[in-house]
């Protein structure tokens, strides 16, 4: 039936296909084969200018947010440009899942990767050679296959697409080096356009990705980062504390199903063994056999599973809408990873949360990790020594050298990303230019660097959404903030506690006013030193002090750098805000001060205890209600309980409204303070625990017109 409309569709338009398709005179001509191949109404935002582009046969890259309806992209334009269009994958999780929706639409689809039998392999290549299908799939690793380039380029392609281009750039989170090598063979392919597509780029891979697959004239298709509605928690979490603390999480129905990231094999596991006491749960990574992972993906797409604890290797081939919560046990290495990996969660549009969770212990980790995968430059140098021009065997090479099996492929491996070895698919090797070690070291130093990046996001007190979409360029975008996430809403947060100030810290907030006032900026370092000079902070809590003040709009600080001696320093630069410039010791201070892990998800160990103690006393002697005071229970009026009962009839047709847990509008205990104080500004309201500036501008007038109106009738 689908086969026949495409036929008629294709009759229907020969006079102007393809590159007049899209032509004022045919508006409706995509959109009715969008109806009528994929069941869709219309486009989704974006959509529509970027297939229009690859009808016409233009090489594009599209670069959309995970969920967004990239695949969709590459899939219409095949189908009305007719023939065959080829499509390479880097996982095989993916091209399955994405073979098996287009197969469940009538769509003729073959795949060949090396999951698959050689009998399988071969009768997807007839197919392909018969003009029997519309969609191959193929991993990139296919085309170093000695006669494979060959036969694709005995058809005319209808196009070329190539998902998850990141993987091309040596410059991206997660470089492929078959990926790489994808030019090289596209201009037999040709005159097929191609189509890069990918979720995640920075404007560096950008241009990497152009240059390496020799597009032709592209136009580039980039479209917004931002995911509204993704609320983001970084929170500070020992490595013992993390299994209590996701496990506590996980606990809840209302924030399952969901992906765990995990760092390593053994983690993955352990978590896994943990959390499957209380939900269906399972690891994935790839020490486990291909049937297995094979098993919990389809377990955990079928509802079957509710949790996965994975490695990074999960994921990429995962299309479950329903995704409520993403959690990392563990510091990712790149904010374009964990870009991607936060995308897997609220693809249905429902609000999701997502928890970072990070600590010292983070950095010697990753720092074990960039050593194995970026090994010394002599490592390199010994496997490029022994390198000849004649092709040797890889095995008697790897047998020879005084380098362990793994150090050896590590090296071999980075040599042939930069030029300095030439490995065929037989398991043969050349040696190649002596270039290598420049753009090597280039690179290792640019690895180091990306995870500078992820602790600078750790500590920034920038709304967390607007600092990921500067980090993809989007710098307009980036002036906004999303209002949801621990920065903007820090009541609001589930796992990362906040507290009041004491009258020790009210009083530092005023002195540095006072110390900003008469300059335009100072750098933390000198501003600590100038209001603190008995080093009664240490600078941990110091800096938690200056993120309060930016939560609550008093100071602004950015991230500036100087060269002293040939070596770049970093520092912050620490200014007031309009609002700071006004603020005086009269006037009342709404802050909320980060105070690690909130209770109930916490399993302290006795140092963490011990470490927890004066803090938590300090704050008791605080003016106001410290987080410790307000998890005393409050004994209401017969007033009090009305107000109650009135705020949850309120909270319940909001969280309808707005498709989200009753909880994430306001808190039990928020509700109760609420009926207790019955306040009658916005400033008595951010004085109560769980209200924080977002939630007064976005229901203070609601709540506070409720109190009075209760108020007033009795």
């Amino acid at each position: 039936m689908l086969e026949r409309k495409l036929c008629k569709f294709r009759v229907a338009s020969s006079c102007l296909y393809p590159s007049q398709l899209t032509t004022p005179s045919n508006p409706d001509a995509l959109t009715e084969l969008l109806r009528s191949a994929f069941g869709f109404a219309g486009f989704r935002a974006g959509q529509q200018a970027v297939c229009r582009a690859a009808v016409e046969g233009r090489d594009l890259l599209l670069v959309m947010p995970t969920g967004a309806g990239k695949s969709l992209c590459y899939q219409l334009p095949a189908l009305a440009r007719g023939g065959t269009a080829l499509v390479i994958s880097p996982l095989i999780a993916l091209m399955e899942d994405q073979a098996a929706k287009l197969a469940a639409l009538g769509l003729r689809v073959a795949r060949v990767h090396s999951g698959m039998d050689r009998s399988a392999a071969r009768q997807a290549c007839v197919d392909y050679l018969q003009g029997a299908l519309q969609f191959l799939f193929i991993a990139p690793e296919r085309l170093r296959v000695p006669g494979f380039p060959e036969m694709l380029a005995k058809r005319q392609l209808a196009l070329i697409a190539i998902d998850e281009a990141h993987c091309i750039s040596q410059w991206g989170h997660d470089f492929r080096p078959d990926y790489r090598m994808l030019g090289q063979y596209l201009p037999a392919m040709r005159p097929a356009p191609v189509l890069a597509l990918t979720a995640t780029a920075t404007p560096t891979v950008q241009a990497d990705i152009l240059a390496q697959l020799g597009m032709l004239e592209p136009v580039k298709f980039i479209h917004g980062f931002r995911r509204v509605n993704l609320a983001v928690e970084v929170v500070e979490v020992s490595m013992p504390e993390r299994p209590a603390a996701i496990c506590g999480l996980l606990a809840a129905a209302e924030r399952r199903p969901a992906i765990v990231y995990a760092t390593s094999r053994k983690q993955s596991e352990k978590l896994a063994e943990e959390l499957a006491r209380i939900t269906p749960a399972a690891a994935y990574h790839a020490g486990l056999d291909a049937e297995t992972r094979e098993r919990v993906q389809t377990a955990f797409q079928a509802g079957e599973l509710e949790v996965v604890v994975a490695t990074i290797a999960f994921g990429m081939g995962i299309d479950k809408a329903n995704i409520r919560t993403v959690i990392h046990a563990g510091l990712p290495a790149t904010l374009e990873g964990y870009y991607q990996e936060i995308g897997r969660a609220g693809r249905d549009g429902s609000l999701s949360r997502t928890y970072l969770m990070h600590s010292y212990a983070d950095q010697r980790t990753h720092d074990f990790f960039l050593n194995r995968d970026y090994p010394p430059v002599d490592h390199l140098t010994q496997v490029f020594r022994a390198l000849g021009e004649p092709p040797q065997a890889v095995e008697e090479l790897r047998s020879a050298s005084k380098l362990g099996e793994e150090e050896f492929d590590k090296a071999l491996e980075k040599l042939e990303i930069h030029g300095g070895a030439r490995v065929d698919f037989g398991g043969y090797v050349a040696a190649g230019g002596a270039g290598w070690k420049k753009t090597y070291t280039i690179q290792a130093q640019f690895r180091a660097e990306q995870f500078e990046k992820v602790l600078r996001f750790t500590t920034s007190s920038e709304c967390r959404m607007a600092a990921l979409v500067r980090h993809f360029g989007d710098v307009e975008d980036a002036r906004k903030t999303c209002g949801i996430c621990d920065v903007c809403d820090p009541a609001g947060a589930v796992l990362r506690q906040f507290r009041r100030p004491t009258a020790a810290e009210l009083a530092m907030v005023h002195m540095i006013a006072d110390e900003l006032r008469p300059v335009d900026y100072k750098a933390a370092g000198t501003l600590q030193r100038a209001v603190d000079a008995s080093g009664r902070l240490n600078r941990t809590e110091f800096d938690g002090l200056l993120d309060a003040m930016v939560r609550a709009g008093l100071i602004g600080i950015e991230d500036a750098e100087y060269e002293k001696d040939g070596e770049v320093r970093r520092f912050r630069k620490v200014r007031l805000t309009e609002a700071g410039l006004e603020l005086r010791e009269s006037m009342p201070v709404a802050l909320l001060i980060s105070d690690g892990v909130v209770d109930e998800f916490a399993v302290r160990t006795a140092s963490s205890a011990r470490a927890k103690k004066p803090k938590a006393a300090a704050a008791k002697t605080a003016a106001g209600r410290s987080a410790g005071a307000a998890a005393a229970p409050l004994k209401l009026t017969a007033e009090g309980e009305a107000i109650v009962a009135r705020l949850r009839e309120w909270r319940a047709a909001e969280a309808k409204r707005l498709g989200v847990p009753a909880y994430l509008v306001l808190h039990d205990r928020t509700l109760t303070a609420l009926a207790a104080e019955r306040p009658k500004n916005p400033n008595e309201m951010l004085m109560i625990d769980g209200i924080g500036p977002a939630k007064v501008e976005r229901f203070g007038e609601a709540i506070l017109g409720l109190c009075r109106g209760i108020h007033q009738e009795g």
